[in-house]
């Protein structure tokens, strides 16, 4: 849910429901690496209300939207990296396993 400003149409705050600081502040982070972006912060109302508002200040109206889709990307890099990683350590277990059961008599 988007909230605007009358006296600042460049500012706008979003409601977001079923979120923590972990969206909230990754969110915050990758908007205020956009330069279209003037301010970008995030408040959760209550500890017991699952929401949190995310305030954007921009000269542009698709930020959140890009924002979002930067963030994504970057999940989806961290994800693929770390899924690599993990089968080239197995590869390389299985064939030290496979040369230790070579070298026994």
């Amino acid at each position: 849910m988007e909230h605007g400003s009358y006296q600042n149409p460049s500012a706008s705050t979003f409601s977001v429901t079923d979120e923590d600081h972990t969206l909230a502040n990754s969110l915050r982070l990758v908007l205020n690496k956009d330069p279209r972006v003037s301010f970008c912060g995030y408040s959760i109302p209550h500890p017991s209300e699952a929401r949190v508002n995310v305030r954007v200040q921009t000269t542009a109206g698709e930020v959140l939207k890009d924002g979002c889709q930067n963030l994504i990307n970057m999940c989806q890099h961290v994800r693929k990296t770390f899924d690599d990683a993990v089968d080239k350590f197995k590869s390389t277990k299985a064939s030290e396993t496979e040369s230790m059961d070579d070298d026994s008599p």
